[in-house]
């Protein structure tokens, strides 16, 4: 009886739901460091 009621959910579909957010989460972070350190330094000198 045991058997019978753990092979009732299926546990494929909430892995590979989380390994998608997963990766779009290190995607996102990954693209937020890129951007922090290529912006553009800002020199305040002003120009003559």
């Amino acid at each position: 009886m045991l058997q019978s009621s753990i092979a009732l959910y299926n546990w494929t579909n909430g892995v590979i739901m989380i390994a998608v957010f997963a990766a779009v989460c290190v995607a996102l972070i990954t693209a937020l460091v890129i951007f922090m350190t290529s912006g553009k330094k800002n020199t305040d000198q002003p120009e003559e």
